[in-house]
């Protein structure tokens, strides 16, 4: 097999690998933003995490949310609710950024390797 055919398939297959990295790395990062609170599944995002907060603005210390599955779930503890959704959503946050950060600053290395080999076949074309 051709040299730069070789090489062209083993970039291919790296993008193939990256690519399927991202895709773990986001459905990981679906499934630790999940609270389970009294039989009840909440995905944790912003919008839970706002109007929580302006719940215990208005000083209510219960309030009903309606979880994933549409059942009204009563939260009585408003409070605790609020910083275990908290916590929850900032640890998975974190996690995320870190690993996909690392994703792509290898993505980044391979890519520079790549151009540097383009360039060194061009240049030994010239000669």
């Amino acid at each position: 097999m051709d040299e730069r055919l070789e090489k062209a398939l083993q970039f291919s297959h790296y993008m193939v690998n990256l690519n399927n990295q991202k895709r773990v790395l986001e459905e990981t990062y679906s499934q630790d933003i999940i609270h389970y609170f009294n039989g009840a599944q909440f995905t944790v995002n912003k919008e839970l995490i706002c109007f929580c907060k302006i719940m215990m603005l208005l000083e209510q210390d219960t309030v009903v949310l309606v979880d994933d599955n549409n059942r009204p779930i009563e939260i009585e503890d408003l409070e605790e609710f609020f910083d275990e959704i908290l916590t929850i959503y900032n640890e998975a946050s974190n996690e995320y950024f870190v690993n996909y950060t690392t994703l792509v600053k290898s993505k980044q290395k391979m890519h520079d390797v790549v151009l540097d080999q383009i360039q060194l076949e061009e240049t030994d074309k010239e000669k």
